[in-house]
């Protein structure tokens, strides 16, 4: 492997699922002008944009991309939510709040930070909803400068045509 292609595959895109790709109690039209589709999780109904989850199949196949699931979903997220809604992401690493959770810190930046040390990536996309409302995750993205994107999206509305846009652009 030359190092290009070293270089390609070196971001790590870390996707929530609840006010990210299932936005909380949808009204009105997606970003991209469609109807929000509904889905059958097997735990629970999920709201999406059809046009978001083909966005995100098409990142993920892009060669400096690793996604991976950091949601309250854990386990859940490949399990059930991917085939529902049709997601590409049965085999995206999962993180745990397991043993993280009680932890004065956010679970999702400690578990964010543990996997970054174990499986380190040039570059960081954060996607989630609680992004904006935490200090701590905030903070830490500041002190790692242009190396983190993050993106906070609205809850009410989910992954924006800008959001993903933005994405694209940083994985080059």
């Amino acid at each position: 492997m030359d190092a290009s292609n070293h270089t390609a595959a070196s971001v790590s895109i870390y996707l929530d699922v609840d006010g990210v790709v299932n936005p909380f109690s949808p009204r009105g039209t997606t970003d991209w002008g469609g109807e929000w589709a509904i889905a059958d999780a097997g735990i629970l109904d999920v709201a999406f944009a059809p046009e978001a989850v083909a966005e995100l199949n098409e990142l993920a196949a892009h060669p400096a991309a690793r996604f991976v699931w950091l949601t309250t979903w854990e386990r859940l997220a490949p399990e059930f939510l991917c085939p529902a809604i049709g997601l590409n992401g049965q085999d995206w690493p999962v993180l745990s709040s397991q043993g993280w959770d009680q932890a004065p810190e956010w679970w999702k930046l400690v578990a964010l930070q543990k996997d970054l040390a174990a499986t380190p990536s040039e570059r960081i996309v954060w996607l989630d909803d609680q992004l904006s409302e935490d200090y701590d995750a905030r903070s830490w993205a500041e002190y790692q400068r242009d190396r983190v994107l993050c993106i906070s999206p609205d809850p009410r509305k989910g992954l924006s045509r800008r959001d993903l846009a933005a994405v694209r652009s940083y994985l080059g």
